[in-house]
């Protein structure tokens, strides 16, 4: 049993890396977040509210539906050939 410990000194060396795993699964949904483009949306909102308060803002779903046709309207961006 020489390497065992027992009482508090486990319970605070499990508690340190709680802190550590949160901040690793934060870092992991901003980096999903990003790369599925979720976070588009939350920072079209925080643009038009910070540019104009009173302004309408589209819902998510027409924000998608906007988004998808610019990128389909634009050659250039080779989202489609013809």
């Amino acid at each position: 049993m020489s390497g065992l410990t027992s009482g508090p000194s486990r319970l605070t060396s499990g508690a340190r890396g709680f802190p550590r795993l949160r901040g690793a699964l934060a870092r992991a949904r901003f980096y999903v977040r990003e790369f599925s483009g979720e976070a588009a949306y939350d920072r079209y909102v925080a643009h038009t509210r910070s540019h104009d308060p009173d302004a309408e803002v589209l819902s998510r779903r027409d924000f998608e539906r906007a988004r998808t046709d610019a990128r389909e309207a634009d050659p250039r961006k080779g989202f489609r050939c013809c």
